[in-house]
């Protein structure tokens, strides 16, 4: 750590996960701090760096502020991060009508079978009041949505 601000941001973050007090935290926490820090990475990506660990592993193995900077500087220069472009382009192929909506069945399908699966909760709650009168999304404004969530 530096010592500038951003690593204050960063360091106070990671304390806040800590719910032991050994200023350490869980591997199964490190997604969810790198997201209220700003990244987005896959559940995959984390499990990688993490070095493929266990279920056991995730819940008991800990790592303290100095470990986990790394990996979290890994997730900020990864060079594979999808832009809204990207979501965008990938969801105008289920632009049928080629009006700027998909039907908002069809991305329910696809958010549950492809890529990094969600269940039926975590679609839910993504897709709440998303969808218009037609059951229809527009694709643009869910992916603002879905970058800003």
């Amino acid at each position: 750590c530096t010592g500038d601000f951003m690593c204050l941001c960063e360091s106070e973050a990671f304390g806040l996960f800590d719910r032991v007090g050994d200023s350490k935290v869980a591997y199964n926490q490190i997604a969810d701090i790198m997201r209220a820090l700003g990244q987005n990475p896959t559940n995959k990506e984390v499990t990688k760096i993490l070095g493929n660990p266990t279920a056991d592993e995730m819940a008991n193995k800990r790592v303290d502020f100095e470990g986990f900077l790394p990996m979290l500087q890994f997730v900020v220069n990864s060079p594979n991060k999808a832009t809204y472009d990207d979501y965008v382009e990938g969801l105008r192929v289920f632009d049928k009508e080629g009006n700027g909506t998909v039907m908002g069945a069809e991305l329910r399908i696809v958010l549950s079978t492809l890529g990094e699966k969600m269940n039926e909760t975590e679609i839910d709650a993504l897709m709440q009041g998303q969808e218009d009168e037609n059951g229809c999304v527009n694709y643009e404004a869910f992916v603002k949505h879905i970058m800003s969530v």
